[in-house]
């Protein structure tokens, strides 16, 4: 399935800040993914930046006077207003939020703001002591009432060579938010669905664990890939090094008894499981309260077995599980596909260098209750992931 951002149609408003550098780096991942850009500027905006590093970008006309006869984003900016798909203002100032909520339209990017019925997103980009001003704060608390969106600012270093808040969000951030807006009606909307990820950690005392080698890459790619798809995503994730998903109800755990109990609760109210975590399948019958000390050449942990989340939990929702295998792959994943009563396993052979653990790629086989086997060439983990979600789209027809 393609990016969420591909044909859509983006109007990207630059205002008058220091910020602009990373409104050029949003506008070439934009038109990088495949959406359409018309880029606005603000006459403050080009003492920043300069309108043909849009033009290079984007490869279309960038406006910066609303009587530029030359282009429909103009004169004719009503047109565009109703053919946008959202409108993003990024970085957003002071002055241009206050013109927003006052109702202005006295340049190119209000005036299109006030004639649109699309969405809009706007980041601010500030000095801290004008973002916690009353008057900024009111003109904020406007645009919400209206139903816009406002992402950050984050704290850190600001122009004035103070530290406050009032930096603009990062580009990757606020293409996911960008994402997140655009993905309300997508082939998975009203669809919630839990999502494990990473590997469980079971503590031996307080400094050392048992654990495995997973990433959660691939349980952080399916979270993205649902939620772009317009699903409520909740991701219950062992701790990865990877950041929290933007617009994904996250729930972090440590062991796999907290696992278990995480995602049974969250099943509880879901149309699907995705179970792609790597669980420990024992723990430490008892942990230790202060460090193990170095003593004799050899030391003996007595395990217990820990719940198996997936084949024990039961209701009305979709079951896929993963095997993660390292011989007999397909065999493996057929007895777990019975005795867990899924409706779909995913199969692979961790000891791939190209689709094992840590990798940004996976070659996977997809098996289902009818003998079915699908073998997928190698891509990378956000295809996969999608193609898992393709299997799991039709099979809601028959939940009750």
């Amino acid at each position: 399935m393609p990016d969420v951002l591909k044909g859509k149609e983006i109007f990207l408003g630059v205002t008058g800040s220091i910020a602009c550098y990373k409104s050029a780096d949003l506008a070439s991942k934009l038109t990088q993914a495949g959406a359409i850009v018309e880029v606005a500027m603000t006459r403050s905006a080009t003492q920043f930046i300069a309108p043909l590093t849009f033009r290079s970008l984007t490869h279309r006309y960038v406006v910066t006077d609303l009587f530029d006869t030359n282009s429909e984003l103009s004169i004719e900016h009503v047109a565009l207003a109703r053919r946008a798909d959202i409108l993003v203002v990024a970085p957003a100032t002071a002055n241009t939020i206050a013109k927003i909520a006052a109702g202005m339209a006295d340049d190119p990017i209000t005036a299109t703001i006030l004639a649109t019925e699309a969405p809009i997103l706007i980041a601010p980009a500030m000095d801290g002591h004008m973002f916690e001003n009353t008057a900024t704060k009111e003109n904020i608390a406007r645009l919400l009432s209206r139903g816009i969106t406002i992402v950050g600012p984050v704290k850190g270093p600001l122009a004035s060579g103070q530290t406050g808040l009032g930096r603009m969000i990062e580009v990757p951030l606020l293409m996911d938010h960008i994402r997140l807006i655009l993905s309300r009606n997508g082939d998975l909307s009203g669809q919630t669905i839990v999502v494990s990820a990473g590997g469980t950690e079971e503590p031996i005392d307080p400094v050392r664990v048992i654990t495995n080698r997973s990433s959660g890459k691939m349980g952080y790619a399916l979270a993205k890939a649902a939620r772009d798809r317009g699903a409520h995503v909740i991701l219950v994730t062992a701790p990865t090094a990877i950041s929290d998903l933007v617009g994904v109800e996250m729930v972090h755990v440590n062991t796999a008894l907290e696992m278990c109990n995480a995602v049974q609760q969250a099943a509880a109210s879901a149309q699907a499981l995705i179970m792609s975590a790597a669980v420990a399948d024992y723990r430490p019958t008892s942990s230790a309260t202060s460090k193990i000390k170095k003593g004799p050449k050899s030391l003996s942990i007595d395990l217990t077995r820990n719940p198996d989340i997936l084949g024990d939990i039961s209701g009305n929702f979709i079951k896929v599980g993963f095997a993660a295998e390292s011989d007999d792959i397909l065999e493996n994943a057929r007895k777990k596909l019975s005795a867990k009563n899924l409706d779909f396993i995913v199969a692979n052979d961790v000891t791939a260098l190209d689709s094992g653990f840590g990798t940004d790629t996976n070659r996977v086989v997809i098996l289902d209750r009818e003998g079915n086997a699908d073998h997928l060439p190698l891509l990378s983990k956000q295809e996969v992931a999608h193609k898992i979600l393709d299997r799991v789209e039709p099979l809601f027809v028959g939940l009750k």
